[in-house]
């Protein structure tokens, strides 16, 4: 099981190695575009993980209003450099701080993933609280349930560990949360090991 704890002190060892390997391959760009063509001019729209706040949280913030949390103060810290525009939050997806139907949209892009899956639920229940009626999520989510680790990530000397739920498990908690889930694109070549999908779904029917 992953250990959140562990987690964000790998995210805090590791923030400059991760900052400069993270990108956005073309089909998260493309549902990204997608999703703020959704939600409409100047929306508010919460990064849930936002990590060094490159590739999403830059295009949130130039699109409307941003905000990014993440439980990673190293990883705060970089995205406060690079996106100026978006206040930061240091605390938790599982335990959002702010009020209902607060944001138009909730982005969640290789957070949920590190979750413990019997917390899953709970955490899309709370992006649901956070999200004004007929808000969007766009969250990304490995095709196959996969529970493990890496000694060495990104040759960087330090571990990382992973709960991934798979896109059909995630799927029926999305609708268990009242979510509707309105696109999703794959991520990755076919057979391949780190094959993602990302899903946009919508609050309500």
């Amino acid at each position: 099981m992953a250990d959140e704890r562990s987690v964000m002190e790998s995210y805090d060892g590791l923030a400059s190695v991760y900052a400069a390997q993270r990108s956005a391959s073309d089909d998260e760009a493309t549902a990204l575009a997608s999703f703020l063509s959704a939600l409409g001019s100047s929306p508010r729209v919460l990064d849930a993980g936002c990590g060094q706040g490159d590739p999403v949280l830059g295009r949130l913030a130039a699109a409307g209003s941003a905000v990014g949390l993440d439980f990673s103060r190293s990883q705060l810290a970089l995205a406060a450099e690079r996106v100026p525009a978006a206040p930061t939050v240091h605390g938790e997806i599982g335990h959002l701080p702010f009020r209902k139907a607060t944001f138009d949209g909730v982005t969640a892009f290789h957070s949920l993933i590190h979750v413990p899956n019997e917390r899953d639920e709970a955490v899309l229940d709370g992006f649901a609280r956070v999200l004004r009626p007929g808000g969007r999520l766009l969250l990304t989510e490995g095709v196959g349930e996969w529970v493990g680790s890496n000694p060495d990530w990104l040759d960087s000397g330090v571990g990382m560990e992973w709960e991934i739920a798979g896109v059909e498990t995630r799927r029926r908690q999305l609708r268990a949360a009242g979510f509707t889930v309105v696109d999703d694109w794959d991520v990755g070549e076919a057979g391949d090991e780190e094959r993602w999908v990302v899903l946009h779904a919508r609050l309500g029917e």
